[in-house]
């Protein structure tokens, strides 16, 4: 066995699990040299959330944070979260668009794009792949892990080997709810590792209280690669903590090379701006603890809270459990889609509709029409004959490709936006949100004019 891997997400997935995104590049600069010392595999710096949150709360260029982390990290791969055909955003773009935005993903600095499709369709991924090996980076492709009577692990195994026919030069198990436990990601890893002749990661939360021992015994069942956060941001809803992790296997065969004392020195670093989003409320201490509820209803953490606060909303908390009882069987009507974005929106929804209204798809909102004709990809299995007459009526569901149906965007963009255009980025800035990225062009534009008055 090979040392044991480490990706650190302190820079995207950990602040993204507990202040919704908000650490600013400014406060990630002074740290960066020091993380580039640790002899981590990779950092995890880019995509998810994190672009949408520049433009909207930050106001702030994502492409300029890529660049600065690049010009400050010289020895640790650059990492990114691609939602496959959906990029960073909530719908599938044509072909075109996921062609140019993975080539300047690549060119402004990221070297491994993790790409994942909501509903495990690797149709929705094909696309991606293809674009980042075709413009030298590392593609790696992933499974969501999630649990049905389906979702066997002969058929992850499957998924794997077919994301490595595609090209993905490594595979990752994404565990986006904390859902999978010590003996079963043991039986997991050694299941794909005997299929695959690629690296396989394994990334958890430690949301239900089973990340560390999930890692544990992962890495004795051969996985190459574990996602972990700095302690400051780690736990919680986050990943597991770094530190522990390394030093659980120092001195073992597995001993991951990394320095406990660079790390410290990065964790004291991380330290202060952890107390600063606790003493504001950025950072709520009720996403810091063990959350059992994601294994009872397999609902992740940030779905269950935006229940509770739409149910507030209709005044109608009481139904809180009916809501998380209504969630399972509205996933089973639509072929078991592992619950992440977009489908776990779609589905928390139904459920909400569904108890509220007193029947059962009396009222279906457009995107659950949409998951249930196919216009996000293929469910794990068919939705039987008589939900799919309740959910579309007699509108015929579609067997191709999504992004088969959509016409190439980017030329119609660019001449939308022409008054604002400075480089290639600021398009596929637009193209992704069209309104965050217009409001960040005009101050922009106004910054430049009047320099003085920083706004």
């Amino acid at each position: 066995m090979s040392k044991l891997k480490i990706t650190e997400t302190i820079l995207r997935d950990a602040h993204q699990s507990l202040i919704a995104t908000r650490m600013s590049t400014d406060e990630m600069e002074p740290i960066l040299e020091t993380l580039d010392q640790a002899g981590y595999h990779a950092l995890e710096m880019w995509g998810g959330a994190t672009f949408d949150t520049s433009l909207r709360f930050l106001n702030e260029d994502p492409w300029e944070r890529l660049r600065l982390i690049k010009s400050k990290v010289k020895n640790t791969k650059l990492q990114m979260l691609l939602r496959g055909q959906n990029l960073l955003g909530y719908k599938n773009y044509s072909d075109d668009v996921v062609d140019e935005f993975v080539r300047l993903s690549i060119k402004n600095g990221i070297d491994i794009i993790r790409i994942f499709d909501a509903l495990n369709d690797t149709r929705n991924m094909e696309t991606s792949i293809k674009a980042c090996k075709k413009y030298g980076g590392h593609p790696q492709g992933c499974i969501a892990y999630t649990r049905s009577p389906v979702h066997t692990n002969e058929l992850f195994v499957k998924l794997a080997v077919e994301i490595e026919a595609m090209g993905a030069e490594s595979i990752c198990i994404k565990d986006m709810a904390g859902l999978l436990d010590p003996y079963n990601a043991y039986n997991l890893v050694k299941d794909i590792k005997n299929a695959i002749k690629i690296p396989l990661e394994l990334h958890t939360h430690a949301t239900s209280g089973l990340g560390s021992t999930t890692y544990l015994k992962a890495v004795e069942a051969g996985v190459d690669i574990i996602d972990t956060a700095l302690s400051p941001f780690g736990e919680g809803t986050s990943q597991p903590s770094t530190e522990p992790l390394v030093a659980t296997f120092q001195g073992t065969e597995y001993d991951t090379g990394i320095s406990l004392e660079v790390l410290n020195k990065a964790a004291n670093y991380f330290r202060p701006l952890r107390d600063k989003a606790l003493e504001s409320g950025l950072l709520d201490p009720k996403v810091l603890g063990v959350d059992i509820n994601a294994l009872l209803y397999q609902v992740p953490g940030g779905m269950l809270s935006n229940l509770v606060s739409q149910l507030k909303v209709q005044n109608a908390i009481d139904k809180y459990e009916d809501v998380l009882n209504e969630i399972p069987k509205v996933r089973e009507d639509f072929g078991y889609p592992p619950l992440v974005t977009p489908s776990s929106q779609i589905i928390g929804i139904q459920a909400v509709l569904n108890v509220l209204l007193g029947e059962r798809y009396k009222m279906v909102p457009k995107e659950a029409k949409d998951l249930a004709r196919g216009m996000y990809g293929r469910p794990a299995v068919p939705i039987k004959e008589e939900i799919l007459k309740k959910l579309i009526g007699d509108d015929e569901p579609i067997s191709v490709r999504p992004a088969d149906l959509l016409e190439p965007e980017l030329k119609k963009a660019k001449m939308e936006i022409a008054t604002y255009m400075k480089k290639d980025e600021d398009l596929l800035t637009y193209v992704l949100f069209p309104q965050q990225a217009l409001e960040y062009f005009k101050k922009r534009k106004e910054r430049e004019k009047n320099p003085e008055n920083q706004i």
